[in-house]
Parts: structure tokens; C-alpha cells; sequence
């Protein structure tokens, strides 16, 4: 049998090998508790130092403005309601939360409680190709609001926003600004300052990393109160024991990758990918929103590929793809054994049935020019037998 084509980087990566490595000492004698005096607490909390102090420089940010979590969806979590109830502590006036209508679920389905806590929450319209609409941002500016909410580029779509400019008009007016930079960190520079950012998201199995860590920037002096309380971790943003093994991990992935330039080329499997459809999949079947396909200026990172196929729904495709050995995504969720249609390609303005045709590949830095190749091959020879069917 022929190996299998891992083209689903997007929702996680592989195990680097020298992360495994730095993991093992703190899996076995290093069993001490950081908050504890004795020698192998100390050498745990100085462990766990070191990381953050990794972090802190690829992030350019203070030390202590680095907490870590158990992942970037509670990164996130905490930026969102942690603001939310640090101005209700304070009485502040600003009732008003603006997030982007393709971002991610976890700062999407944060909305139901925000506004059971009196919050009100506005979706920011985004262009075709899932990018917040900066005039739509401006519209809904106020003085009233308190945080908006954006990702740094899609999950879906690979594309990037424009962040920076955001973050500038929303500080303008006085509102703290989150990014959400999960699926940016360890393929792009991620420089909080240049972002614009007051809070910042990122997560370690993104970057061939551990999974169950992630880490939340907070700007100095940004209003945030804590979610999971009992203990000082975290300067008493997040309680509980806190796990060297997968912080120690989380910052030798990021040692690999720092340094990375503004505008990497495709990795060699998006390239060899590409090369491998050239000619044989009709336009029609590219979604309008991949722009490294129809070699637009639209900026993407640099292992996403995302198709559409008129009349072939994705769940279809991805079932025939997996028995042909190639792991792919829809970027949506599953619900009762049927795909919903891909809530990113409903706020870029695609009909329902189209939201429910996109196929998203990622590739990884590591994987091969022929690699690609061969997941177009496998992915040709699929759609052949849907255009037999039909």
C-alpha cells in the first residue's frame, strides 16, 4: 500500500523530534511541581521560565506578559470573557464586543454567554476571501465597545487580514484588540507590537508542537481577570499545576522556527501539488477565495490550498480521499454525521451548497515537492471516478 499524504497541517502538526526529546527529561525524573521551594520544584519553575523567556522574544513582548494555557482555544476564551468580566468589575461603560464573522469557533460560540453577562455582540462583515472588511470595522466603531476580536488569517481559506490596520482603528476609539494568531505563529513573524495587539493567542501543536498548551500575550496593564482560579500560577491568571513537559516542548518548537521571513514562499508540497492540477481541474472548480491558485496579490500562507468542486460535496470527497490515502479537510464541523456547511464560505458570500463543496489542503514544512504531486494525483484520479458516476 502506498503511504499516506498528511495534507491536513491546518488543524494540527506532527510531533517535531526535537521537541519530543527536550519533553522526556520533565516526563520522567522532572516530576516536580513548579510552585514548590525544594530543588525539583525550582528546577521545573526554572524550566518553565526559560519557555516563557523562548515565547516572550519570538513574540516580542515583556516576560510576563506571557501566560500559558492549555491551549489556544482557551487562550482565547480567557482574552474574551477575561476582559468582559474585568470591565464589569471596573463598571465600565463599553458594552459593545465586535468580532470578525469567519473567525474561529472559539471566539464565535463565545458569544451566547457574553451576552448573557449584559454584553453585545456585533459580527464584522468579511470580503470573498474571509478578510474582515476594514470600512464594514469602521462603521461599528464606537465609543462604546470595548474589544474587537481578529484572526490573523483564516483556518480555512490560509488568507491574511488585514490586522495591523484593524487594530489601529479600534485602539483609535479607545477598544482593546485580541488576535487570534494560532494558525499565523511558527509559519510568519508574529511580533505583537507590529500586529498592534493587546492580547494575543497562540497554541504549541500548530507548530509541531505538543498538543494541550497554548499561551495568551497580554499587553501590561490590559484589563484581564482570570477564568480558573485556586492557585497563583500564572501570575493568578490561570490556576493549576502548571505541566513542564508540554511548555518545554511548546518552546523548543518555537526555538525551530524563529527568525522566519515576512513572506515565505510554498512550502515544496504546495508546489508540487499545484503543479500536479495544473491544467486538469477546470476554473470553475476553484474557489474564488484561493488566490495562490489564481495567483492573485491576496496574501496566503504558504500551505494552504483550498478547492471547491461544483456538484461534489466535501464530505463525499474527504471520505474517498481518506481510502485513497490523503488526509484532508473541510475546515468545517461535523454535526450528526453530515458536514454543515463551512460558516467561513457563508460569511464570504458563497451560497449554502457551495459552503458545503470546499476542501482545504495544508501541507507542511517538511513533506516533499513529490508529496504534493502525488495527493494531486490521488486527488484526480478521484474526482475521475465522480465525473464517471454522474
Amino acid at each position: 500500500m502506498s503511504p499516506r499524504i498528511y495534507a491536513d497541517h491546518a488543524a494540527t502538526t506532527p510531533l517535531l523530534p526535537a521537541a519530543r526529546e527536550a519533553m522526556l527529561p520533565w516526563l520522567e525524573a522532572g516530576f516536580g511541581n513548579a510552585s514548590s521551594i525544594h530543588s525539583e520544584g525550582r528546577q521545573a519553575r526554572a524550566a518553565i521560565d526559560e519557555a516563557r523567556e523562548v515565547l516572550s522574544e519570538e513574540l516580542g513582548s515583556l516576560f510576563a506578559e506571557v501566560i500559558f494555557t492549555g491551549s489556544g482555544t482557551e487562550a482565547a476564551n480567557l482574552a474574551l470573557f477575561g476582559t468582559a468580566l474585568s470591565a464589569m468589575e471596573c463598571g465600565s461603560p463599553r458594552k459593545r464586543i465586535l468580532i470578525g464573522a469567519a473567525d474561529h469557533h472559539c471566539v464565535l460560540h463565545t458569544q451566547e454567554r457574553l451576552e448573557q453577562f449584559g454584553f453585545v455582540l456585533d459580527l464584522i462583515p468579511v470580503d470573498r476571501a474571509a478578510r474582515v472588511d476594514l470600512d464594514a470595522l469602521e462603521s461599528l466603531l464606537g465609543d462604546d465597545v470595548l474589544l474587537v476580536a481578529l484572526l490573523h488569517a483564516n483556518n480555512e481559506f490560509g488568507t491574511l487580514a488585514p490586522v495591523r490596520e484593524a487594530a489601529v482603528l479600534a485602539q483609535r476609539v479607545g477598544a482593546k484588540v485580541f488576535i487570534d494568531a494560532v494558525q499565523t505563529f511558527g509559519t510568519l513573524p508574529v511580533q505583537v507590537d507590529d500586529l498592534g495587539a493587546d492580547m494575543l493567542a497562540v497554541s504549541a501543536h500548530k507548530v509541531y508542537g505538543p498538543k494541550g498548551v497554548g499561551a495568551l500575550y497580554i499587553r501590561a496593564g490590559t484589563g484581564v481577570s482570570p477564568l480558573i482560579v485556586g492557585g497563583g500560577q500564572e501570575r493568578e491568571m490561570r490556576a493549576g499545576t502548571e505541566n513542564p513537559a508540554l511548555i518545554v516542548g511548546f518552546a523548543e518548537a518555537v526555538r525551530h522556527f524563529s527568525r522566519l521571513s515576512e513572506a515565505p514562499e510554498p512550502y515544496p508540497a504546495t508546489q508540487g501539488f499545484l503543479a500536479g492540477l495544473k491544467d486538469s481541474v477546470p476554473p470553475h472548480a476553484k474557489s474564488d477565495n484561493r488566490r495562490t491558485v489564481q495567483k492573485s496579490e491576496i496574501l496566503t500562507l504558504p500551505g494552504h490550498i483550498h478547492l471547491g468542486f461544483p456538484g461534489i460535496s466535501a464530505e463525499s470527497l474527504l471520505i474517498r480521499l481518506d481510502r485513497e490515502g490523503v488526509s484532508a479537510s473541510a475546515g468545517a464541523a461535523c454535526s450528526a454525521g453530515s458536514l454543515e456547511p463551512s460558516h467561513v464560505m457563508l460569511a464570504a458570500g458563497f451560497s449554502p451548497i457551495k459552503a458545503k463543496e470546499g476542501i482545504r489542503f495544508s501541507f507542511g514544512r517538511y513533506q516533499s515537492f513529490e508529496d504534493g504531486a502525488e495527493a494531486a494525483s490521488r486527488l484526480k484520479r478521484v474526482l475521475a471516478d465522480f465525473r464517471r458516476m454522474s
